[in-house]
Order: C-alpha cells, then sequence, then structure tokens
C-alpha cells in the first residue's frame, strides 16, 4: 500500500503526475500492490526516491563500463590529486578539495582508481547522488568522504541493511554470500550486487549479470569438496531516502524563496 500525505495513492494517481518511466512504474506497482505500507509526506518525496534509484542504477551502468577494476585493498589504488590511500587500502578525501570533484574523478579518470565490491558500492552511490543533487547540497553533506568498504560510512547517507525484506525495489544493494569460500580465495566470500531491475545485477569485479550467473562465478570459488551453494541472501541495503529527499525538497524551498526575496539570504543559509 502506498500512503502518500495520509491518503492511499494508486499507480495512476502517480502517473497522471509524473508520466512514470517503466522503471520507476514497476517500483511503484511494487509498493501499491504490498501488504507493506510505504509511507511519504509528500509526491516529491516519493519522487524524490524514484529519481535516486534509477540514478543508482546508472551509476552502476556507468561503472561497470569504464576502467575502474577490482583489486583486494592492499593492491587498492586511487588519484593522489585528490585523494589519500591510507595504510588500509582506502581512499580518504584531501583537506581543501571539494567534495563533488573528487566523486566525478573517479568516473572521469576511472583508470587511475581500483578497490574491492563494497567499496565500489558507496562510490557508486555518491555518484548517484551527485548527478541528482545541487553541487552546493552535495558538498555540504558529504564534506569528509573516506571510501573503506562499509567501514567508514557517512551519517548524511544513512546506508543501512534491512533483513527479512518483503519487497526488493530496482536500486536495491543485495548480497550474494560464499559460505564454503576457499580461504586463499577470501575475496569471493561474497559479492554486493545493484538490483538493476531487468533481472540483472551489476557487481563490482563480476560485472553484469543475473543471479544465477553470480552464483556460478562464486561456486567456482569454494573450498575443495564443498557442496554448499553460494546463494542470494533476503537483505537489501538502501540508502536513507527519506532524509536526502527531505534535505534536497529543503535545499530547492530555500533557493527559490531567494530568487523572490532576495533580502532573506540574511537568516537564509544555502551553503
Amino acid at each position: 500500500m502506498l500512503i502518500i500525505s495520509n491518503k492511499i495513492m494508486s499507480t495512476d494517481d502517480i502517473n497522471k503526475e509524473y508520466n512514470l518511466k517503466p522503471l520507476e512504474e514497476k517500483i511503484v506497482n511494487t509498493m501499491t500492490s504490498s501488504n507493506q505500507m510505504y509511507r511519504f509526506d509528500s509526491l516529491k518525496e516519493l519522487k524524490f526516491e524514484l529519481d535516486l534509484r534509477l540514478s543508482i542504477i546508472k551509476a552502476s551502468r556507468d561503472l561497470y563500463k569504464s576502467n575502474f577494476r577490482f583489486r583486494v585493498f592492499k593492491e587498492a589504488k586511487c588519484n593522489p590529486k585528490y585523494w589519500t590511500l591510507t595504510s588500509e587500502g582506502g581512499f580518504l578525501l584531501k583537506r581543501g578539495v571539494e567534495p563533488y570533484a573528487a566523486i566525478e574523478d573517479i568516473y572521469l579518470n576511472s583508470s587511475m582508481y581500483g578497490t574491492e565490491c563494497s567499496t565500489a558500492i558507496v562510490i557508486l552511490y555518491y555518484k548517484a547522488l551527485l548527478d541528482i543533487l545541487p553541487r552546493k547540497l552535495f558538498n555540504r553533506l558529504f564534506d569528509h568522504i573516506y571510501l573503506m568498504n562499509w567501514k567508514y560510512l557517512d551519517d548524511d547517507l544513512g546506508i543501512a541493511t534491512y533483513s527479512n525484506v518483503i519487497d526488493y525495489f530496482p536500486g536495491d544493494c543485495r548480497y550474494f554470500k560464499n559460505p564454503d569460500v576457499n580461504p586463499k580465495t577470501p575475496e569471493w566470500q561474497g559479492e554486493n550486487a545493484i538490483d538493476l531491475g531487468n533481472g540483472t545485477y551489476y557487481g563490482h569485479g563480476i560485472g553484469i549479470k543475473t543471479a544465477d550467473e553470480i552464483i556460478k562465478e562464486l561456486n567456482k570459488n569454494r573450498k575443495e569438496g564443498s557442496t554448499k551453494s553460494a546463494y542470494l541472501m533476503d537483505t537489501a541495503t538502501r540508502l536513507d531516502f527519506k532524509y536526502l529527499a527531505k534535505q534536497y525538497i529543503k535545499f530547492e524551498s530555500r533557493l527559490i524563496m531567494l530568487r523572490h526575496y532576495p533580502f532573506a539570504a540574511n537568516f537564509l543559509s544555502i551553503n
């Protein structure tokens, strides 16, 4: 069930407002037909989540097409103009560097970068946000970035993993677990992968494949004699879409007010 401003909405209701793209309509259909309640304060809040989910998918495909390579942490590399490569293999934003430009550089100069799959997911989350947030807002929210798997996550991303999920959506990050991984290749213990919405998933280092194909690749890297298959877990990792939407809507509202009432700049900051 989809509830917006305390009103039950249908897919047709949303389509009348936004003329949904096919993947957006798929997401809304899942929400409206679900036993779970999906609540939004406004249509804008819902549309922001739809836009961001599609942006996550685009950022995934763009990273796949780039020269960004899979590397274990001890072999990680990054552009020293923007990032400090730490002893544990993470990318720490350099002091005085604009966050927007640093994330953009990973895509522009992708051959200068390499890391493992969970860090790649966090990178594409930042790129997805970079493509839909105003530059000033992006820089304000993410002024201290450290890219290092799930260890050092920015609070403003609001990344959380949910178990026993009822509904899955395009743009979700799913996890394929390989319980009997060969101890000689621990990097194959699992794969973080973005649901692309068409039956395929993007995982850094494994590419774009179906769930069965990803499981097949993981099963090639089990310890000798194992009969326990890799599998897709019933979890989903997601950004805090509602919090990010509220930051975006608030920022846009202030910009509109400043255009109409320039004197308001004295008490309305957008920096």
